[in-house]
């Protein structure tokens, strides 16, 4: 893949995943923002109006020929054969509650073989703790806290599921889906689970502080950025039916050496 094409994007995904996070800080425990509810249930602020607003200005004025999609705003065509994939708040009920694991994530999808589009590159920051991680296809995972050089990120090598640790969003979403004993399933097998969830999770998973993080519901915007960071990290990121997707409605990602234990769990479990 042409370095002449990717690493300019690169290095603008990078930057706007931070200056977009900054952003939010504007809000973040705060009383400046009310919190609506979106068709589905969802909480929406203005931090994630505004947030992915800042996004697709930049993101217009660099590569104006570049498609977009966003949780907030849709799809915008473009005719470059590569599409924006845009979360600018992950988590926003941790947002609006003030717990700092909310993050911004990018991404850059290649589209020219439609057939088999990828996601490329995935930024993602966390600006209540001023750190994220980044990648791209063949130049690996890095992650960084406040201004610190970036560290290559790597998994965790667990190899058992009782020594694992695994994340998850919501015990919620399980339910919703009718997939509960999937999540009682796992978490009887475990370490310890938990509920550090969102984007929050996965950057765990990259760097080896978790060793896996399921996910019942995901849209592209939630997954789009996860896939390279996790893959490029040395884990796999699949979605429940073991297709190495970032929009296969729902996902698994691991440390490698636990994922198909995780999936024949999964696999077991006929409701889901």
């Amino acid at each position: 893949m042409p370095t002449i094409e990717i690493q300019p994007r690169f290095e603008l995904a990078k930057r706007l995943a931070r200056s977009a996070g900054e952003l939010t800080l504007q809000y973040f425990q705060t009383d400046r923002f009310e919190v609506i509810r979106k068709s589905d249930g969802s909480p929406v602020t203005i931090a994630d109006q505004e947030t992915e607003t800042h996004l697709r200005d930049e993101i217009l004025r660099a590569f104006p020929q570049d498609a977009i999609v966003g949780e907030e705003f849709g799809s915008t065509a473009g005719s470059s054969g590569f599409c924006w994939a845009l979360d600018p708040i992950d988590g926003t009920k941790s947002f609006i509650t003030g717990v700092p694991l909310y993050g911004t994530m990018v991404a850059v999808l290649d589209e020219r073989d439609r057939e088999q589009r990828t996601a490329v590159i995935g930024a993602i920051h966390i600006p209540g703790l001023d750190e994220g991680i980044f990648a791209a296809t063949g130049q690996g995972a890095w992650h960084y806290r406040g201004d610190s050089e970036p560290v290559r990120a790597r998994v965790s090598s667990t190899r058992s599921l009782s020594d694992s640790v695994f994340v998850t969003s919501s015990i919620e979403g399980f339910a919703k889906r009718g997939s509960s004993q999937s999540f009682l399933s796992l978490a009887s097998q475990v370490r310890f689970a938990r509920t550090w969830g969102d984007v929050y999770g996965y950057l765990l998973v990259a760097t080896g502080r978790a060793d896996f993080m399921v996910d019942p519901e995901m849209s592209i915007w939630d997954a789009a950025a996860v896939q390279p960071i996790i893959e490029e990290a040395g884990g796999r990121f699949t979605d429940w039916r073991n297709v190495p997707t970032f929009d296969g409605g729902d996902s698994v990602g691991s440390n490698h050496l636990l994922h198909d234990q995780i999936l024949a769990i999964l696999r077991a479990d006929k409701s889901a």
